[in-house]
């Protein structure tokens, strides 16, 4: 036992639009910020008044430290202040790490300043995507036990622990987040590693199709930080625009994805049949109100994007996606991935695969998009197949479906044998992760 009650294991669920930590045994994340980092290059800004803020800044909390020549920003609140030459990096690509110091930098920010421990006191959970190689794992055990010392580590797969969290240990996961589609079967607590079937279709591709579908019918999105509001009488505002020249592209985009990615949460619905633009042409536009002000009406778009998830080539139609175009055609609606998943299963689960299917995710939290899934598969499944979509009831259980699992394993008496202690990775070396986390 390590510790045992007295010290709690804290959940780290780093996704591919967010990372979610917090304690083991509380049902919701303590702390949930962008995956994503400002960056700076040291190279642009003026070497000289960087050496005046750090004599200032010592008593200031490091996680804006300079690593190697560049500062990285972590959290809402650092990147949603616009710096110079800011660019904003994503340390994950389809859903695997790639840049560890950005990796680094986040967990550092989740240690210090949002759950404020010392990780060399609390054993770690880290939720992993189905598909994670072993050399990432390694990694993983090793900045974990070399860098952060921490007593305890255990890495679940994202599937696994949604099934957790449900209440199950059989189930097929739909895990729809901000940069991919995975579904991924679960037998008895173990990933079908062979039916895993992925998409780069995601929360952050939608919110794309609608900023370009915005964008062609002339709508401009102001980035926040474009413009001032101030009120001249009362409920009269006029705005002015504010122009920064030294704005890094991606910075602009990020600023208006967070805008875009909102009207999407608020108007987007999936349809019941699939889209067609007959059917829709005459449908009731809705209002939103943009921070700057204007109102703006969006009408089929509301039924078109979410579409998407479930017939991929509809993105073609929409202006400005044409890089997507070539490779379209290979890429699946869900229902067929559900169905292909499950097919490349044993035969004798299968019936038992159909009748857990469970959403997860951001993505998979939009109105109607369970009764949608479900209505798709009851057509194209096997007559015999019993279908039912599970999805948790509240929104926030369905978005962090993978760290309530976490939480909720973590917790379990019954789990405490299995933690990979660090007495294990000093005697048998980062790769008996394989062996202690299946």
């Amino acid at each position: 036992m390590y510790g045992g009650d007295e010290v709690s294991a804290i959940v780290i669920d780093l996704g591919s639009h967010t990372c979610k930590a917090g304690y083991a045994g509380e049902d919701a994340p303590k702390a949930v910020f962008p995956s994503v980092v400002g960056s700076i290059d040291q190279m642009d800004a003026d070497d000289d008044n960087e050496n005046n803020d750090s004599k200032t800044n010592n008593n200031n909390v490091d996680s804006n430290k300079p690593r190697g020549k560049r500062r990285l920003y972590v959290g809402s609140q650092a990147l949603g202040f616009r710096r110079d030459h800011m660019e904003v990096l994503s340390p994950l690509k389809d859903g695997v790490v790639v840049d560890w110091d950005i990796v680094d930098s986040i967990w550092d920010h989740a240690f210090k300043e949002c759950l404020l421990i010392d990780p060399k006191e609390h054993p770690m959970l880290l939720a992993e995507p189905s598909f994670n190689t072993q050399q990432q794992r390694e990694r993983t055990a090793e900045l974990m036990f070399e860098k952060y010392k921490v007593p305890a580590l255990f890495l679940a797969k994202n599937a696994v622990l949604t099934s957790f969290a449900s209440g199950r240990a059989t189930s097929v996961v739909v895990d729809s987040g901000g940069g991919s589609t995975t579904v991924a079967p679960v037998h008895d607590g173990y990933v079908l590693q062979k039916a895993v079937s992925s998409s780069p279709i995601g929360g952050e591709f939608l919110t794309d199709c609608l900023m370009k579908s915005l964008e062609s019918k002339g709508i401009v999105i102001k980035p926040r930080y474009s413009f001032k509001r101030k009120e001249i009488q009362l409920g009269v505002f006029q705005t002015v625009d504010i122009d920064f020249p030294n704005t890094t592209e991606s910075y602009k985009l990020y600023s208006q994805r967070v805008i875009v990615s909102d009207i999407k949460e608020c108007v987007c619905r999936a349809p019941d049949t699939p889209y067609d633009e007959s059917a829709y042409s005459n449908i009731p536009m809705t209002p939103y109100e943009l921070p700057d002000g204007q109102t703006i009406e969006i009408g089929a778009d509301r039924f078109k994007i979410p579409d998407v998830l479930f017939n991929p080539s509809l993105a073609q139609t929409i202006p400005g996606m044409n890089n997507f175009a070539e490779i379209a055609p290979s890429f699946r609606g869900l229902p067929q991935m559900v169905i292909e998943s499950i097919n490349r299963c044993d035969v004798d689960i299968r019936k038992e695969l159909f009748g857990s299917i469970l959403l997860a995710g951001g993505t998979a939290s939009m109105q109607q998009l369970k009764e949608r899934l479900e209505k798709d598969l009851l057509e194209e499944s096997p007559q015999a197949a019993r279908v039912k979509v599970l999805a948790s009831g509240n929104a926030t259980e369905r978005r962090f479906s993978v760290w309530i699992g976490g939480s909720i394993l973590a917790s379990l008496g019954s789990f405490q044998q299995m933690w990979f202690s660090k007495s294990e990775y000093e005697e048998h070396g980062a790769s008996y992760i394989q062996r202690k986390c299946p």
